[in-house]
């Protein structure tokens, strides 16, 4: 093989090289599409459903207004409770709403459980959504369905259980399938597996149904688990990838 040919074969390795560069998936995109289909942007109510483990049972609703993302739930049929986050907060501080007012709610019980269930409040804003530089990992399938695998890391000096999180969202719905929450150490300490989802409107899918099950750190195995599902809007039939 001659310099030119050798040249010419350098150029279209290159060439290829670069366009697969240029249609890389975009993380932060990725993820962004799966946290605004998972709470919610187009039915002016959000998302209403319910916590279950054992006989505990928690209604919940879910959503987000602008830049804002807020959920609410009842605790033994009690009155509810509403909280409050700002969606690009550097701190991803939490807001419990007092009497239509926003109320400091302390760092360090953000990582406690809500009514007795394996969802934090942590969990059920979905901080990790929000984490900066998500870094995406290549594909993987979910109960046979194709999903992108993407990692986030913990900004440094936020509060929370987790250290490193995964998250599968699927590559044609938007819709995140699985969700892993590793601590300091590297252990699993919580998953969410989504079991099916909905459609809500055009081009938009979210989370009908999901398991959440506490790990223990040291072997990775399922050490109690909560059911959250959420009711299916009026005029919306489900339509389930599974």
């Amino acid at each position: 093989m001659n310099f030119k040919s050798i040249f010419a074969a350098v150029a279209a390795a290159l060439a290829l090289i670069s366009s697969a560069h240029a249609q890389q998936p975009d993380a932060a995109k990725i993820l962004e599409g799966a946290r605004i289909s998972a709470t919610l942007t187009k039915l002016d109510d959000g998302l209403s459903g319910n916590l279950r483990k054992g006989k505990t049972n928690v209604p919940i609703t879910l959503f987000l207004k602008g830049k804002d993302i807020q959920f609410q739930f009842s605790e033994n049929g009690g009155p509810w409770r509403g909280f409050h986050m700002r969606i690009g907060d550097e701190n991803f501080n939490l807001s419990e709403i007092v009497d239509g007012k926003l109320k400091n709610f302390p760092a360090e019980k953000i990582v406690q459980p809500i009514a007795g269930t394996d969802l934090t409040y942590e969990d059920l804003a979905l901080r990790f959504f929000f984490w900066p530089d998500p870094q995406l990992q290549g594909q993987e399938d979910v109960g046979g369905q194709p999903c992108y695998k993407i990692r986030v890391n913990k900004p440094k000096g936020s509060a929370g259980l987790y250290e490193t999180v995964y998250v599968w969202v699927h590559t044609k719905f938007g819709a995140f399938m699985r969700i892993r929450g590793h601590d300091k150490s590297g252990g699993l300490v919580k998953e969410f597996e989504v079991e099916d989802i909905m459609k809500i409107a055009d081009d938009v899918w979210t989370l009908r149904k999901m398991q959440v099950a506490t790990c223990d750190p040291n072997t990775g195995r399922r050490i109690s688990i909560t059911d959250m599902t959420f009711d299916v809007p009026k005029k919306v039939g489900p339509r389930g990838v599974r």
